[in-house]
């Protein structure tokens, strides 16, 4: 398991704009970027630079007005019905409220169950066994599966969202400041879970973060954002230790 070479998601000239009350909001400026299989790319930048709409733009959650998002060399929004839910199995999300994103209504093993039944991956006995196997993955065990979300602590809530992220066995997460709202004694403990998530799936990340340290800790190679623009790219010792950019050095 590792990285390869070969690309699982690439950004061509990405432009995703909204209307503001003053005009043109240009929220994701001409963004080119290519993830490759089994890696981590962080991506760093203040509030407000484009980081988090560039995630939702990957997740199809906006449409961008230029520029082409290809996963596995296809763009994903030439996808016919049954691409588009394939899509979906395939590149997940964690949010960065491990609270928000849980239906408090559910219990933890319909939470993770849920994609798995929508896609018919699993059914049955299959199903529950699969379900507690994701929750042991994520450090989480048996007497957690029928215990409601509010019952547990932000970073075991986190630890759920991340087992239902990895239900439909995804090939790409994309991770939008998955823990800036965790204690910093927890925020360890989860990188490093996604980290050995990583060496047995060998799933690819996109880490969205503004802790400088996280990013340097867990990625391969890091993008730097700025008002919507994409000012520098490279291996992450090579960002931390080399900075060519202005901004990333100030952002350093």
């Amino acid at each position: 398991m590792g990285t390869t070479k070969e690309p699982i998601l690439e950004l061509k000239n990405v432009k995703t704009t909204f209307k503001v009350p003053k005009g043109i909001l240009k929220a994701v400026n001409g963004v080119d970027l290519t993830i490759y299989k089994g890696e981590t790319v962080g991506l760093v930048g203040e509030s407000g630079c484009g980081k988090s709409t560039l995630g939702k733009t990957i997740m199809r959650l906006y449409r961008p007005d230029e520029g082409q998002v290809m996963f596995e060399g296809q763009d994903i929004w030439r996808y016919n019905k049954k691409e588009k839910k394939e899509y979906t199995k395939n590149v997940q999300m964690i949010f960065q409220d491990p609270y928000a994103c849980l239906d408090p209504l559910s219990v933890v093993s319909d939470i993770v169950a849920e994609g798995m039944k929508i896609h018919k991956m699993y059914k049955g006995p299959e199903l529950e066994e699969r379900v507690l196997e994701l929750l042991k993955m994520v450090g989480l065990n048996k007497d957690h599966a029928n215990r409601f979300p509010h019952e547990f602590s932000g970073g075991q809530r986190q630890r759920i969202g991340i087992a239902r992220a990895l239900s439909l066995e995804p090939k790409l997460i994309v991770c939008d400041e998955p823990i800036s709202a965790l204690d910093v004694s927890i925020q360890a403990q989860v990188v490093n879970l996604m980290k050995d998530i990583q060496k047995e799936t060998n799933v690819a990340y996109l880490f969205i973060a503004h802790d400088l340290s996280m990013v340097r800790y867990i990625s391969d190679r890091v993008g730097v954002m700025h008002k919507g623009h994409l000012v520098e790219t490279g291996l992450t010792e090579e960002i931390f230790e080399h900075p060519v950019h202005p901004y990333t050095k100030s952002l350093l």
